[in-house]
């Protein structure tokens, strides 16, 4: 398994339901996991906050979302099973965004500040969730992907709303970020 990256198609595609938590889905989340953390320790500056099934190329409605953001020494993720947003609302607010499978760029994305998301856990329970700021803007980004949605999408002004990261960690604005996707993919394959 690997992390897929623009421009494969799959990433656009709309991901089918889980019907039934079994070794597969298990297994896909355990690989999920595992590729996250490989894919951090490959970016000392970065945190992989979270990912969504089909960034492997496995068109299910699963993500996994770490369980402590500030804290990168912190490995553990809680996956949710076809969630689902109830509800988003309260202010928009634009911020960075980044993707394992956009590589190396980063946008200013708008998003609500508050969302209600249902989903099951890895044992079937049935949760609710209430998030606000960051994790409402994650939790959003990753169901996205289960719908073929991108951050880049978005991005409605595309003048001055990307970046990429230097070898310093810092943030830089990119002209092109069509080309700079292009170039970071060469690179990112090679790996």
């Amino acid at each position: 398994m690997k992390i897929i990256t623009t421009p494969d198609e799959r990433l656009r595609e709309k991901s089918d339901k889980v019907r039934k938590i079994d070794d597969e889905i298990l297994g896909i989340i355990s690989d999920m996991r595992k590729l996250s953390l490989d894919w951090e320790a490959k970016h000392p500056y970065e945190l992989s906050a979270a990912m969504a099934a089909p960034q492997m190329g496995v068109l299910k409605r699963i993500i996994i979302i770490r369980d402590d953001m500030e804290d990168k020494k912190n490995a553990s993720f809680t996956a949710l099973i076809n969630p689902e947003v109830i509800r988003a609302e309260g202010k928009v607010k634009t911020d960075y965004e980044g993707c394992l499978s956009v590589p190396s760029i980063y946008g200013m994305v708008p998003r609500v500040t508050k969302v209600k998301v249902k989903a099951m856990l890895e044992d079937g329970t049935e949760v609710r969730i209430k998030a606000t700021d960051e994790l409402a803007r994650t939790l959003l980004h990753e169901i996205d992907h289960l719908n073929g949605i991108l951050f880049i999408d978005h991005i409605r002004d595309k003048k001055d709303a990307f970046y990429k990261m230097n070898e310093k960690g810092d943030l830089v604005p990119v002209e092109d970020y069509e080309k700079e996707i292009r170039n970071n993919k060469k690179l990112w394959d090679e790996e």
